[in-house]
């Protein structure tokens, strides 16, 4: 980072980001385990990254059975 900024300006930006980032890719790694896939040549990853976001709002839409959480959907639609 190129802007001067004390410690505590620093930690509490960096907190803001990765307090948005966690939750997406916590739940894109509970539930599709991203982190374990090995799609890395051509646009493979970039392809299956946007049908996993696509994969992960489309239950979230779901208003017959809420109770069940994102993963359990997903296998009921599958």
């Amino acid at each position: 980072m190129s802007l001067p900024c004390d410690a505590k300006e620093f930690a509490k930006a960096a907190r803001g980001h990765w307090g948005v980032e966690n939750p997406l890719h916590w739940t894109l790694d509970v539930t599709f385990r991203e982190d374990d896939s090995r799609a890395r040549s051509g646009h493979a990853a970039e392809n299956m990254a946007s049908l996993r976001r696509l994969a992960l709002n489309l239950p979230k839409k779901d208003k017959v059975k809420p109770f069940l959480n994102t993963r359990h959907k997903r296998l009921m639609a599958g």
